[in-house]
């Protein structure tokens, strides 16, 4: 999310504690919020997809949810079909 919608959700998260939001500027700051928290799932999503676990030994005890998404996607040289 650019930084001119960021200032726009805090501009009216001000204003609707000192005044009050319109019924479209209700609608906007909704709209501006939902786009905002799908940004923020995409980016944890990616975030957790690409953890790798290992253990003090060094072993990858990733879970095996997590490995299976890694294969789909190729991450930590993972291919489908492979499983490592």
């Amino acid at each position: 999310m650019d930084e001119k919608k960021i200032a726009r959700i805090n501009e009216l998260a001000k204003k609707k504690k000192e005044t009050g939001l319109t019924e479209k500027e209700a609608q906007e700051q909704a709209e501006l919020r939902k786009e905002y928290i799908e940004g923020y799932r995409r980016s944890m999503r990616s975030h957790i997809e690409g953890i790798k676990v290992v253990d003090e030994d060094g072993n990858d005890i990733t879970p095996e949810k997590l490995k299976e998404i890694q294969r789909q996607k190729g991450i930590h040289g993972r291919k489908p079909g492979d499983n490592s």
